[in-house]
């Protein structure tokens, strides 16, 4: 008879497999992790051990107890017990290949079905009072908050690709920033007056699986860069101390001189969504939902968007194109005189 430390230990070869083989990042990975302790609790308490024990119905009846909390945990909704059932059905997958089992009791079992919600996107004009109001405040801090905004919504990135980036990750800033035509600390209202630049500005990120990408950087946010980079970040090197985390040459800097983190950048954003009346409106995701929104809006095509945004599979970006047709249709239905 296996040992009752059998199915967590496979589970852990499964996992290292994904992260050494397949490249998930690290944070599917602590939620793969989380979800297969939730599965085993709920396995444990049936008396399975092994992953050979396990049936179908054992990971139906797992299903149904996370979306409703039966189990003694958090009722998941429905695309958070859809992750816990890839989980669990990697897994099985695994033990099948690895010879583990005979037979995949999770091959079958699907997921429960979740109500398709658009992005949240915001207008065009509340991007503009985001911006401003994260440059707002004096000194280093303006300048880094103003172009930690203006480089997620510029590129679409995920924050984490954001707060990860070095300096040698920017390439061409210079050129483009020039693009603008604006004295320092000018608005946007203006038409930008100068002749394109040879070489539009560009940033290289890294995302989920460590897949990279080359993302173009406008001239607003390359000159946020920019003046960051020269007037902001210096001053907070400075500020180092001999017990800050070394930063290396990451671009975004705390106050300490050290990285600046996932929550530090969340922080920033919510800041100046309070300060410009858009309290629990906008987080980072927000502006990655808005960069692919205006993006279509303005003609875009849809594969296209999926490159910038660094999406494995053209499905997951044509659900913005159901937020343009909701835009169309309203306008539509505001300006057609016989529209209703």
């Amino acid at each position: 008879m296996t040992s009752p430390r059998s199915l967590p230990a496979e589970q852990a070869s499964w996992l290292a497999h994904l992260r050494i083989e397949r490249g998930l990042s690290a944070n599917t990975l602590r939620s793969y992790e989380r979800d297969l302790g939730r599965y085993d609790a709920f396995l444990g308490a049936r008396g399975r051990a092994d992953v050979a024990e396990v049936s179908r119905t054992d990971v139906t009846e797992f299903v149904a107890a996370i979306r409703e909390g039966s189990d003694g945990g958090n009722p998941l909704s429905a695309s958070s017990t859809a992750r816990a059932l890839a989980a669990v059905r990697g897994f099985h997958r695994f033990a099948l290949l690895e010879g583990l089992v005979g037979e995949d009791v999770a091959a079958e079992v699907s997921p429960p079905s979740a109500p398709r919600r658009l992005p949240k996107a915001v207008t065009r004009d509340e991007i503009e009072r985001l911006i401003e109001a994260a440059g707002s405040t004096p000194g280093p801090i303006g300048l880094r908050d103003r172009a930690l905004v203006e480089t997620l919504y510029a590129t679409g990135a995920r924050i984490s690709e954001v707060v990860g980036l070095v300096v040698d990750d920017l390439a061409d800033l210079a050129d483009t920033a020039g693009l603008t035509g604006r004295p320092e600390g000018s608005g946007r209202s203006g038409p930008e007056r100068a002749a394109p630049a040879q070489r539009l500005a560009q940033v290289h990120l890294v995302g989920k699986g460590d897949k990279e990408r080359i993302v173009p950087l406008g001239s607003y946010a390359a000159r946020a860069l920019e003046d960051y980079l020269v007037s902001g970040r210096p001053a907070l090197v400075a500020a180092r101390t001999r017990t800050t985390r070394a930063a290396g040459h990451t671009v975004f800097l705390n106050t300490r001189g050290g990285p600046l983190s996932r929550q530090s950048a969340w922080a920033v954003i919510a800041r100046a969504a309070d300060s410009a009346d858009l309290t629990g409106r906008v987080g980072p995701h927000t502006l990655r939902h808005s960069f692919a929104t205006h993006l279509l809006e303005g003609g875009a095509d849809v594969r296209v968007v999926q490159e910038l945004l660094g999406h494995a599979n053209v499905t997951t970006t044509q659900i913005y194109t159901l937020v343009t047709a909701a835009h169309l249709r309203e306008t539509y239905a505001a300006a057609h005189p016989r529209a209703r």
